[in-house]
């Protein structure tokens, strides 16, 4: 990874103000990114940012000055952020599993543009909230399809899971939900899996989901289902392998699927997180030790997985860099890494407090810079930040 001239301009300046710990956020390149899609789908595609992969306001900025469609929220938090941020509520989508009745409420009353129901429950819990609030509320119920990715990095569908109704029980429960006059259904939500960078797996999630479409609507005639959301699942090449996602290939192979199934004037649901706000953000924390043990090299910075938790998490490296800082050793004969694998952590009391596991790096002194790339999305928000009591990293926005 090359870090870029305005984040290593940004981080010398920093380093003379103390150990340096922070997030450094451009959001060009999800802007760029945003711009992209909208140029290259199919019609009928609209790109919601999913606000959960970083809620900085720079990010729900970038995602409305690039002409995103709106937001997809899983809490009220994030509704009142977005909102905060300059969306009204008629741009935000609801999903995820466990909705309050306070976080309903809020939604039915803003007239927020749907809900997505994740169980018989919730749809019963939302339909009491309408009928005594006098509205009608646009709901897409979600599905646990019965089908996964093999090689996503996370899996939605497929087996037991917390997130919608099972594919197979859908006979039983689509028509209560159907019946509840306060609730109106517009199609279904169905996300297999996540962290994925090959587009035809994702496209053949498409045309399953299409599939189950048009048996509901052969089952249920005048049922509609006239909005279909797919989620994200578009991957990031954190490895940096050459394998990034090729979002022109999904959008020809989704208007095809489109032309084929006769789908055309419908609506599509992309909510993309971290495929658009990943390389926007560097996690940078100062290397404050290096010790040799038992013949591995230990690289100990200021933050560590109460900062930056996702590579453990996800028992994954980020891409990394070292910026040289030249700083003179405390003493003769001080450790330091020159063309070597080694591992990276920080000042946790726990083993678990890993950044990086076994990552080769050319060189390092204490007082240089570790900066982890494509930290954009799932970096602070994510993480363990009243552990151990550490202050906060600061967030600067470069642009």
């Amino acid at each position: 990874m090359q870090i870029p001239q305005n984040v290593a301009s940004e981080l010398r300046r920093l380093a003379e103000h103390g150990t340096l710990n922070a997030y450094l956020y451009d959001t060009a390149p999800m802007r760029a990114r945003i711009a992209h899609l909208a140029g290259i789908m199919p019609e009928g595609v609209e790109v919601f940012y999913a606000m959960k992969a970083n809620p900085h306001a720079a990010f729900l900025s970038a995602a409305m000055q690039a002409g995103a469609r709106g937001i997809e929220i899983a809490s009220l938090g994030e509704a009142e952020k977005a909102v905060a941020a300059g969306f009204s509520a008629q741009q935000l989508i609801y999903t995820g599993p466990g909705k309050s009745v306070e976080e309903l409420s809020w939604c039915v009353q803003k007239g927020i543009r749907s809900i997505h129901i994740e169980s018989l429950t919730e749809a019963h819990r939302l339909h009491a909230i309408c009928k005594a609030a006098g509205r009608t509320q646009d709901v897409l119920l979600r599905i646990n399809a019965d089908f996964d990715i093999h090689e996503a990095q996370t899996t939605f569908s497929g087996g037991s899971k917390k997130f919608g109704v099972d594919e197979e029980k859908l006979g039983d429960i689509l028509p209560q939900i159907l019946a509840l006059d306060s609730l109106h259904f517009r199609g279904l939500h169905v996300y297999a899996a996540s962290g994925v960078l090959n587009v035809a797996d994702l496209l053949k999630n498409c045309e399953l989901v299409f599939g189950m479409a048009r048996s509901i609507e052969t089952a249920y005639p005048g049922v509609l289902c006239d909005i279909i959301d797919f989620g994200g699942g578009f991957g990031v090449d954190y490895l940096e392998e050459g394998h990034d996602f090729n979002p022109q290939g999904y959008a020809h192979g989704l208007a095809r699927l489109i032309a084929e199934y006769g789908f055309a004037g419908r609506t599509f649901f992309l909510e993309l997180g971290r495929y658009l706000a990943a390389d926007s953000g560097w996690f940078c924390t100062e290397i404050l030790d290096i010790k040799d043990s038992r013949g591995k090299k230990q690289v100990i910075c200021a933050g560590g997985i109460n900062h930056f938790r996702r590579p453990a998490a996800l028992a994954i490296n980020h891409p990394l860099a070292v910026l040289r800082m030249e700083r003179a050793p405390l003493f003769e004969g001080q450790e330091a890494v020159h063309r070597e694998s080694v591992y990276f952590g920080g000042p946790l009391c726990t083993g678990a407090d890993k950044l990086a596991n076994d990552v080769y790096v050319e060189a390092a002194d204490v007082g240089d810079i570790a900066v982890f790339g494509l930290a954009g999305a799932y970096g602070l928000s994510m993480s363990n930040i009243e552990f151990l009591s550490h202050e906060r990293p600061q967030e600067i926005v470069l642009d």
